[in-house]
């Protein structure tokens, strides 16, 4: 398992882990436990996390063999966190194991990890509502209306892997109720009612005739399947009733149309179990064409995801990867970068997330930082739609700019407020790490934080966390004055001397000096308080660096693997509505495998997760489970 999703994994797992069936293939290498694991818990691990009182409530003790290890993956993926960023035993303890029997150690572990097969459970399959932007653009391709009526709902949460799509999390309270009834009045009313009047009582049309074609054709569109005649019957009761009270046709064919916008069938993505099998089973074609459109445009399927669905078709390999990159090629697309990459660089919320000091930082302005988020999506949606790598991701020669941001980097010939590819000749600033947006969201509002641009780093980039700082731990200065002759990195270093900050910092501070010759705004600077900046760290792992470009270079090399599975298993938990869990295993390494075969390509990276098992697959929800 890769190490983002430990951190997003529920607290009852440990129950599941045990009650689930799993298949275990090719022992990490016989008696690697026994050499290389046992050993090293033995002399260097028990003495902190024995049987009596564990640090944190790890107990290694009861880890007797391999077997043992097996039957809590979650646990093991953190131990393996910990011995690979050398974060445990802490920095400074001397008697920590050697890097021979590190790496023996975690070897073994790895392949114990790694080695978990034939898991056939695509996770639980919770009905979710559409999220505030699937109703937008919903409403947008149903209807033609550029309403956002949903800007009015209440916010989304987030859930697994950090996303607002997560169905486990998104519930209806009462307002919300009231929300949908005035919204589906709302564009309705807006629309143009050849969308949705598409027959009219004539001479060879009865009223009851017509009305039925004009609900049965938006009821089909609306619920993104086709509907029965008992469904059609229950809409077109509205419509009986406001015809017999006088209203126009138009009038009570809108009504039934109302229901329709406001039932279960519209407001939420409903895949309905299958009574005859306990088993995992493929999705429908019409299923699988929701899945897809509201993984890449957050939106209702069009006619072409609609007819392949009837056909039966949408299931074919061939075809499915030629939808994908036909909805990536589509402008719809944008919602992908703007709903994905938006909510995990946590860029698409910077007016709430980042507070610069107006005083001390008057030029951020909204319309800079509405272009600072813009930068970080019309650079996502492009390595998706433009099928680049995903390691530029790290680290490029180019970005999107539009003047005003242009102009923040000192960059010249940039002009116009629209966004276009510019050609980088800073190789500090290509990729996400030099993005202003990013820059400022890890930033305080009148200093920048190496800690919070490293730990922005861990979690956001390589998915390895820190924990939660310990409590009554002393606050850092808010500025960068020189205080008691000492500059903010010497206070920062000191600071790191406290033995309960000792772990945790010597993963974060290194990686947030290598971001230093960036400001609060994310612009470049030499010197702060007429000294040199001093931007140069060594991680755990070794490296020394010195810059951003230096640190980057070093990410997409050293930390690659961490990069791609942190990357595919973000993708996954947001394709998936769900956060992902050890059972996802074999998904993610499969996905990997794909990514490497396809030079690391956005489309290889979209193709993989819509062929995977939990993609196409799902299974029956025990009752009351939802």
């Amino acid at each position: 398992m890769t190490r983002t999703a430990t951190a997003r994994w529920s607290p009852a797992l440990a129950t599941v882990l045990l009650t689930l069936p799993l298949v275990f293939h090719s022992q990490a290498r016989g008696d690697g436990f026994d050499l290389n694991v046992q050993p090293l818990l033995q002399k260097h691990c028990l003495r902190c996390h024995g049987d009596k009182k564990p640090k944190g409530g790890v107990n290694l003790a009861k880890f007797a063999d391999e077997e043992a290890l097996r039957s809590d993956p979650e646990l093991w993926v953190k131990v393996l966190d910990a011995l690979t960023e050398r974060s445990m035993p802490p920095p400074g303890n001397k008697a920590g194991p050697n890097e021979d029997e590190r790496q023996r150690a975690a070897t073994s572990i790895q392949a114990v990890l790694d080695a978990i097969e034939g898991v056939s459970d695509p996770g639980p399959s919770v009905v979710q509502r559409l999220t505030r932007r699937q109703y937008n653009n919903t409403v947008r391709d149903l209807l033609g209306v550029n309403a956002r009526p949903a800007q009015s709902f209440p916010a989304d949460g987030g859930g697994g892997g950090g996303f607002d799509n997560n169905a486990a999390t998104l519930f209806v309270p009462p307002i919300l109720l009231e929300k949908y009834l005035t919204a589906a009045a709302g564009v309705l009313a807006e629309a143009d009612p050849t969308r949705y009047l598409i027959a009219r009582p004539g001479p060879d049309l009865s009223k009851e005739q017509a009305a039925r074609r004009c609900v049965a054709t938006f009821a089909r569109r609306a619920f993104r399947r086709p509907v029965s005649d008992l469904e059609v019957d229950r809409l077109l009761r509205l419509f009986h009733h406001a015809d017999a009270r006088g209203d126009s046709f138009e009038d009570a064919v809108r009504l039934a149309l109302r229901a329709a916008l406001v039932s279960p069938n519209f407001l939420f993505v409903v895949e309905r179990d299958r009574s005859e099998t306990n088993a995992p089973y493929t999705v429908s074609d019409h299923e699988l064409a929701c899945r897809l459109s509201y993984f890449l445009w957050s939106s209702m399927p069009d006619d072409a995801l609609s007819d392949l669905a009837d056909a039966g078709k949408l299931h074919d390999p061939t075809v499915l990867e030629s939808q994908v990159r036909r909805m990536l090629a589509d402008p719809k697309s944008r919602a992908l970068a703007e709903d994905f990459a938006g909510q995990w660089l946590r860029v698409g919320n910077l007016a709430e997330l980042a507070e610069p000091d107006k005083r001390l930082f008057p030029e951020y302005t909204p319309e800079l930082r509405d272009a600072m988020a813009e930068e970080a999506i019309s650079y996502c949606h492009a390595i998706l739609r433009d099928d680049r790598p995903v390691l530029e991701l790290l680290d490029s020669d180019y970005t999107y700019l539009n003047e005003r941001l242009a102009k923040h980097y000192g960059i010249e010939g940039v002009t116009g407020p629209d966004f276009r590819r510019v050609a980088l000749k800073d190789r500090n600033r290509g990729g996400v790490l030099g993005m202003a947006a990013v820059l400022t969201l890890t930033s305080y509002p009148r200093r920048t934080s190496p800690v919070l641009r490293g730990k922005w780093v861990l979690e956001e980039i390589l998915g390895t966390p820190p924990p939660p700082p310990p409590p009554m731990i002393k606050a850092l200065p808010a500025d960068e004055h020189v205080k008691d002759g000492m500059t903010f990195r010497q206070r920062l270093e000191q600071h790191r001397k406290d033995v309960n900050c000792a772990s945790c910092h010597a993963r974060l501070d290194p990686l947030g000096f290598g971001l230093e010759n960036f400001d609060v705004l994310g612009r470049w600077r030499e010197k702060i308080n007429e000294e040199p900046i001093d931007a140069s760290g060594k991680l755990t792992t070794g490296e020394d660096f010195s810059g951003a470009a230096a640190l980057k270079a070093i990410l997409a090399e050293s930390k690659r693997e961490l990069f791609l599975r942190n990357l595919v298993e973000r993708m996954l938990s947001y394709a998936l509505r769900r956060g992902v869990e050890y059972y996802d295993i074999p998904t993610v390494k499969q996905v990997m495998a794909e990514l490497q075969a396809n030079e690391h390509r956005g489309t290889a990276l979209i193709v993989a997760v819509a062929k995977s098992f939990p993609f196409q697959n799902r299974r029956n929800e025990p009752q009351g489970a939802q």
